[in-house]
């Protein structure tokens, strides 16, 4: 029976970081299903209203007045993102400190009275990264998405894109990476073969260190 979740990696630029006096302006999101397979992706300019555009965001993701300009308004972006959510299941948001994303479209949801079409819940990047940091005893020296990427290898010299969509598919593929890396393996990888064994001169039945705690 297959799944009744499925995931929007995604990924949103903004005109700064405060809720009440910037707007998004870029929305990349690529659909997959329950165990990453990919549905369809898209990404929008959104058009913005220049005063709510720092300097310092304008600079980051190479905002253009012109091009911006031409972009379809947020209301038809979060229509056209709503009829992309595949039907019948539970889509989860997922991405790199996605909270901040869903955080801008709940409001401009709710701005434009339409109903959210997400999950309540959301899986983060960060927090796979901060894990396989645990398992493989390497210390985390940041949570970003250019430390996770750049850990993996899946970094170039360019380094993080600032692009929504591009940023959603280094966010999926970067996931995939640390999914894999911390895929169940034989216990014979993880534990010295002579610690499963008792040693040669122990007394026959004495427990092996393998079998210390065991109820």
């Amino acid at each position: 029976m297959s799944s009744k979740f499925c995931f929007a990696f995604m990924d949103c630029e903004f005109g700064g970081l405060d809720l009440e006096i910037h707007d998004i302006t870029e929305v990349g999101v690529i659909f997959t299903d329950d165990r990453l397979v990919e549905h369809s992706e898209q990404q929008w300019r959104v058009k913005a209203r220049p005063e709510r555009i720092s300097d310092e965001a304008a600079a980051i993701f190479g905002y253009d007045e012109a091009l911006w300009a031409e972009a379809p308004p947020i209301r038809q972006v979060l229509e056209e993102i709503t009829a992309m959510v595949p039907k019948g299941k539970v889509c989860v948001p997922a991405g790199q400190n996605v909270r901040m994303d869903v955080a801008f479209l709940e409001r401009a949801f709710r701005k434009c009275e339409l109903p959210y079409p997400f999950d309540y819940h959301v899986i983060d990047l960060a927090t796979l990264f901060y894990t396989w940091t645990l398992v493989a005893g390497e210390p985390a020296r940041a949570l970003s998405l250019r430390q996770a990427a750049t850990t993996a290898g899946l970094l170039g010299d360019d380094g993080v894109a600032h692009r929504a969509l591009a940023d959603a598919r280094l966010t999926l593929e970067t996931f995939r990476h640390y999914i894999g890396r911390l895929a169940p393996r034989d216990l014979t990888e993880l534990v010295p073969q002579t610690s499963l064994e008792p040693p040669a001169n122990a007394p026959a039945g004495s427990a092996s260190s393998a079998d210390v705690g065991k109820g």
